[in-house]
């Protein structure tokens, strides 16, 4: 009996559009990846991808004969965005290799769904599902995908030279949809650590894109464990220290967090460390102000209330379990009320309070001289306690 999904993306108005243009003029209109495996597995799908074998022209004119938007995003590999009503589907032609060159491909088009398939990655995704919801699986990955197996397509090296990219890819998607009590696939990893040399050749925003959503999956602990021993890890973070992500991910149920809000990546990434990690992972500058902000604040000695006036409360939650992640200790006790007490804060002096009598670089010194005493006082200290304190500048 044909396996089959049953989601409610298959049957909207966006993907109806497209596949009713495709299988009206006769081709193939396959769903295919990530939309296809999230609805077996049951997690959200959040954009779709169909693979036909019509040609990047034959899929422009069809689309524009139906009053679709059609942008050609990456023609010359047989990508075609078809939009609906600003919803956009991604249409490729399935696609052999001619010529790989470690992430690029010369490809040649194909009518066959079979050879599509056999250039892809991973398994389980390499299924593909028509408009009905029936499920296609050239290269019976479904056995896979319901096992959480993770298992390159084919032979393992040959797909890692492709695309160096897969090796980071490989242990994400381990992260993500793999069973967590499963080991790694033997032939895989051994592959990744093969070929770890070409992610010289990947660009750093592919690296830390990569990065980042590991760090943003409910546990990286085991995939971080595991390229740290094979030395990928370190080839691309230098100095990274996975066992602080996974003492940080044991205490993330502890913090102070909204109920089902996704992990903090960026704390995770913090809390990761290594050399130079807005280079080498290409953040962007919010990115990296916030990395060097938490890490700086783990490793100094502020207390939490502190860092709750400082940093506000989500990230001195943050650095204080960042913190406890890297000395191995738990959570200091009282911490989210004393965080909580430290975000409502406001240090009561004004640079007004303190004028006439101290002007310029004096009016400076001696307001950091009384944020000191507050400070240390656990932001207790009133107004006119402080104004008392002689000046010991």
């Amino acid at each position: 009996m044909t396996e089959t999904i049953d989601a409610d993306w298959l049957s909207g108005e966006d993907a109806r559009a497209v596949t009713t243009a495709l299988e009206g003029a006769g081709h193939q209109a396959l769903f295919v990846g990530g939309c296809v495996r999230n609805a077996l597995l049951g997690v959200p799908v959040t954009d779709l991808d169909l693979s036909t074998d019509a040609r990047p022209e034959r899929v422009i004119a069809l689309a524009e004969a139906a009053g679709l938007k059609a942008v050609p995003t990456g023609i010359d590999h047989g990508t075609v965005t078809v939009v609906h009503r600003h919803h956009p589907v991604e249409v490729t032609t399935f696609r052999a290799d001619i010529e790989t060159h470690g992430r690029h491909a010369t490809v040649r088009f194909s009518g066959d769904v079979a050879e599509d398939a056999a250039r892809r990655d991973f398994t389980m995704n390499a299924l593909y599902c028509d408009p009905r919801g029936r499920i296609v699986d050239p290269l019976g990955g479904l056995p896979d995908l319901r096992a959480r197996r993770l298992r390159f397509v084919g032979d393992a090296t040959a797909r890692v030279h492709e695309d160096y990219l897969r090796i980071l890819r490989f242990f994400r998607f381990h992260a993500w949809y793999a069973d967590p009590e499963g080991g790694f696939d033997p032939e895989g990893l051994a592959a990744c650590a093969e070929g770890a040399d070409g992610l010289a050749r990947i660009s750093a925003e592919r690296i830390g894109g990569e990065i980042k959503k590991l760090l943003a999956a409910p546990d990286p602990s085991r995939a971080l464990a595991a390229m740290e021993r094979t030395g990928i890890l370190h080839r691309v973070l230098p100095g990274a220290d996975a066992m602080a992500v996974a003492r940080l991910t044991a205490l993330e149920p502890a913090q102070s967090r909204a109920p089902g809000s996704t992990p903090d990546a960026i704390a995770r990434l913090a809390a990761l460390g290594g050399e130079e990690v807005a280079d080498r992972l290409r953040l962007s500058k919010a990115e990296a102000r916030r990395v060097e902000r938490l890490r700086a604040a783990a490793t100094g000695e502020a207390r939490a209330a502190e860092l709750g006036w400082r940093l506000g409360a989500e990230d001195a939650h943050a650095a204080l379990a960042i913190r406890a992640a890297l000395s191995a200790q738990g959570l200091p006790a009282g911490m989210a009320a004393a965080v909580a007490r430290g975000a409502a804060a406001e240090f009561p002096v004004k640079p007004a309070d303190l004028m006439p009598a101290y002007e310029g670089a004096a009016l400076g010194a001696r307001l950091k001289q009384l944020e000191a005493a507050w400070i240390e006082s656990g932001l207790t200290l009133g107004k006119d306690a402080l104004l008392a304190r002689p000046d010991d500048g």
